[in-house]
């Protein structure tokens, strides 16, 4: 309760207090229900105890680096033009402050539609376990296709095409359910990969009423393997959008012959 009454993150934020949605009225929500599972909307929930650096770390240099992470770094193309922010990069430095490799790491929470400001607000007037949102119009969900297709596929095109050209490693931290919707990707041996997806879920702690951020499954692959799957869409139905293309086709004939029937009267 002391978190809530002081709207504090107990996750790392950048500041003290939760800033969901606004600073002066931070929403205090980072992960919902869905299907019984609890969803990840928040990326500041991902720095549970910076598993994430230490698991990426792990990846990127070898278990004797010595190693620290920078957060919001921009990246610009040949031409100077602005590529993106990289969430984090993880750096290895010698005894002297030079650094001898870098890597990076994008953190990717899901979208929701609907509306959560309403369900939490009802929550807090009767925080109870049996507490049930009858106000199903645009009840919060999780938007899966959006964060695949509006944040992260851009982000590894964009930001990852310039990182891979310099032969650097990139790690991608995500829950596991966000990951199933992607197209599959080859996976290759740790040794052999220059790109990796972290994959975590929020696990209960025994004995206690909290959930934990716990890794799950690390999918090493390829970069341009990885690029290729998930900026493919394999293809409908042509009959159906055949279908779709009479329809509009024929309502345009039939507005065209309306217009000309009144113009002839």
């Amino acid at each position: 309760m002391r978190y809530l009454k002081n709207k504090l993150c107990p996750f790392n934020n950048i500041v003290s207090n939760c800033t969901k949605n606004s600073i002066e009225l931070p929403l205090g929500v980072c992960s919902l229900n869905h299907k019984n599972k609890p969803v990840i909307i928040c990326p500041v929930r991902f720095r549970e105890d910076w598993k994430i650096m230490t698991e990426t770390a792990a990846f990127v240099f070898n278990e004797t680096a010595t190693w620290t992470h920078l957060s919001e770094i921009k990246l610009k193309d040949k031409l100077g033009k602005p590529a993106g922010n990289i969430d984090y990069v993880l750096i290895s430095y010698d005894d002297k402050g030079r650094i001898i490799d870098f890597g990076s790491l994008e953190v990717q929470a899901v979208y929701i539609s609907g509306n959560l400001t309403g369900p939490f607000k009802a929550y807090l007037e009767n925080p109870t376990p049996d507490f049930y949102w009858s106000q199903a119009l645009k009840y919060p969900k999780p938007d899966y296709l959006s964060s695949s297709r509006k944040r992260l596929i851009p982000q590894i095109i964009a930001k990852g095409s310039i990182l891979r050209q310099w032969n650097k490693k990139q790690a991608v931290a995500m829950q596991t359910a966000f990951y199933d919707t992607l197209p599959p990707l080859p996976e290759v041996e740790k040794s052999a990969a220059d790109f990796a997806f972290l994959l975590y879920d929020l696990e209960p702690v025994k004995n206690e009423i909290r959930l934990e951020l716990t890794l799950k499954k690390i999918v090493y692959t390829k970069f341009d393997a990885a690029l290729e799957q998930t900026v493919k869409f394999e293809a409908g139905s042509l009959t159906d959008f055949t279908q779709q293309l009479q329809k509009k086709l024929d309502a345009k004939r039939l507005d065209i012959d309306n217009f000309e029937n009144i113009v002839v009267e």
